[in-house]
């Protein structure tokens, strides 16, 4: 009787989930990006091993931080646009 060997955890998956994690505390927007590109690329290999990786996991985690933070990102700078448009119409009108 063999034993099967342990799967193996993908790199990429790892690195995803460490870009992830970065964003949304040592480089905000940089590693948000990491995440969610190394995530993919995660995803990727990992459907092309054939079940020889394991990580899907850790992937998926480091897409969703990095999707969530980038959302974050893009929300506010919707809100810093519009307030400080509508203090420049107020001035505007004011004048």
């Amino acid at each position: 009787m063999s034993i099967p060997a342990p799967r193996q955890t993908s790199t990429l998956a790892v690195i995803a989930l460490v870009a992830g994690i970065l964003g949304w505390t040592l480089l905000p927007f940089l590693g948000s990006l990491g995440g969610i590109i190394f995530g993919h690329m995660a995803r990727g290999e990992i459907r092309r091993s054939h079940g020889q990786l394991d990580g899907d996991g850790l992937a998926v985690t480091g897409l969703v931080l990095g999707w969530i933070n980038v959302g974050l990102w893009i929300v506010g700078i919707i809100a810093f646009i519009m307030f400080f448009g509508g203090l420049a119409w107020l001035a505007a009108v004011n004048s």
